[in-house]
């Protein structure tokens, strides 16, 4: 039992958007149970004092790449747009191994965790030949280790070079294959259930990495399954010149004839839209995952969100791989929304409440998680606590929420609590080591850049331990 006591500012992120002051919150179990002034602490609860904390619904980051948490500013991927980006990355990733992986996943989470963040997407697509099969296994194990809700996809790549695809033969898997991994993965680790902490979507990579053949199969199988369907899609101008030479037709056009609209399926990034495609994705209820701190990182262009949002389309953010953002910063995600936004669409593009509401609401709605996303009694209890004492939010109390994207030093949360359990304390990881954490994730990545052959500015020396 835990108790959240004498909040200094709760913003619910409910319906009517409700903010409260001097209230405390019980959460029995998973869930809570009561928000209200004055509860007394039941006997052998947690009690948190809240006197000087921002108390907020957990985020939901809705696309990710653990795995290229490894790759962070890699020098030949430095200054380039996503073809140039991914060629000089493929190669690095064919070396890819399950002690990767795991250690990629438990540093990502770990960001995430600290970062305010209780329910993350994953989207793992790389599978190289020779390699253990069940990585995403592994991932979901490292996960659970560390506390976060998790929704992972099953990605996939089975267009290489020799069919006309971007990436090279040695990182794409048979079509066969994929699908008889993708229903395992479904039957082992998918919990329908709400409160579930681990669920399962299908994900195959983009229109320049998959057959048509592969998309349609993946969706009929996700709708057999019941699970919900995710790609890349209108990401870059280029994405979209590949897709009217190979088919004839803009990319939405292409998911559109192979059956990828509708509430089951969310695309990543959906920079380039016209106004009439962004009208049908609200038709069919798709959802899109804005991942703004990638898209400057690759040039690769600025959502029309106010235009999205004024048509009613289904937003949510996403921090996307490690490799294009170089960090997995949730709370700062919301922050480069704000600001590309108001610098792109004008001083009332989006406000700093309708961004935290889009990486709570928004995105729990995509995933199709009723339960979460906002504080009221019943819903999980995922939530996020922050000290507004801090140096770094001093002078920025007149609204305390909106302080929260527009300021601060870093964006370290002081609690993050997901399911009911504290995963995040004053400030600190509660299930896992920060320092093992990031020297173990140094020794794969100096591993995975000498087995490529990276040439860098700087010898392959991490810190010690």
């Amino acid at each position: 039992m835990l108790l959240l006591k004498d909040i200094y500012h709760l913003a619910t992120m409910n319906d009517a958007g409700g903010r409260l002051a001097g209230v405390d919150i019980l959460v029995e179990g998973n869930s809570i149970s009561r928000v209200e002034a004055s509860i007394d602490p039941p006997h052998a609860a947690h009690v948190v004092d809240c006197s000087s904390m921002l108390v907020l619904p957990g985020l939901v980051n809705l696309h990710h790449h653990f795995y290229q948490t490894l790759q962070r500013n890699v020098p030949p991927a430095q200054n380039r747009k996503l073809f140039d980006w991914l060629t000089a990355l493929y190669e690095i990733w064919a070396g890819l191994s399950v002690d990767a992986v795991r250690a990629s996943t438990r540093l990502a989470c770990a960001e995430l965790l600290l970062t305010g963040c209780t329910m993350a997407s994953d989207q793992m697509y790389i599978f190289p030949s020779g390699v253990h099969e069940e990585l995403i296994d592994v991932e979901v194990e490292a996960a659970r280790e560390l506390g976060i809700r998790f929704h992972p996809t099953r990605g996939s790549m089975s267009r290489g070079r020799s069919q006309g695809g971007l990436p090279p033969d040695s990182v794409v898997q048979a079509e066969k294959h994929i699908l008889k991994d993708s229903a395992r993965l479904v039957e082992h680790h998918h919990d329908p259930e709400p409160f579930a902490m681990t669920r399962i979507a299908l994900a195959p990579c983009s229109p320049f990495s998959v057959t048509d053949r592969l998309m349609v199969e993946t969706a009929e199988l996700a709708r057999d399954k019941g699970v919900l369907l995710h790609t890349h899609l209108a990401e870059t101008a280029d994405e979209t010149t590949y897709c009217l030479e190979m088919y004839g037709k803009r990319p939405l056009a292409v998911m559109k004839e192979l059956g990828w609209l509708g509430r089951d399926v969310w695309f990543a990034h959906g920079i380039h839209f016209e106004s009439e495609e962004l009208a049908l994705l609200a038709e069919t209820g798709t959802g899109i995952a804005h991942c703004p701190t990638s898209n400057m990182r690759l040039s690769s262009g600025v959502a029309r969100l106010p235009e999205m949002l004024e048509r009613g389309v289904r937003v949510g953010l996403g921090v996307d791989g490690s490799a294009s953002n170089d960090t997995s910063d949730m709370l700062g995600e919301l922050r480069s929304c704000l600001l590309v936004q108001l610098l792109t669409h004008g001083p009332d593009a989006v406000s700093a409440e309708r961004v935290v509401r889009l990486a709570t609401r928004g995105g729990a709605d995509i995933l199709g998680r009723d339960e979460i996303g906002s504080i009221e009694v019943g819903k999980a209890a995922d939530i996020i606590a922050i000290d507004m004492s801090r140096l770094g939010y001093a002078g920025a109390f007149s609204d305390p929420l909106a302080a929260v994207v527009y300021a601060g030093l870093d964006h370290r949360v002081d609690y993050t609590i997901v399911n009911g359990e504290i995963a995040v304390e004053r400030g600190k990881l509660v299930n896992g080591d920060e320092a093992e954490i990031a020297a173990t994730a140094n020794e794969a990545s100096v591993r995975m850049l000498e087995l490529a052959d990276v040439e860098t500015p700087w010898p392959l020396r991490p810190p010690p331990r």
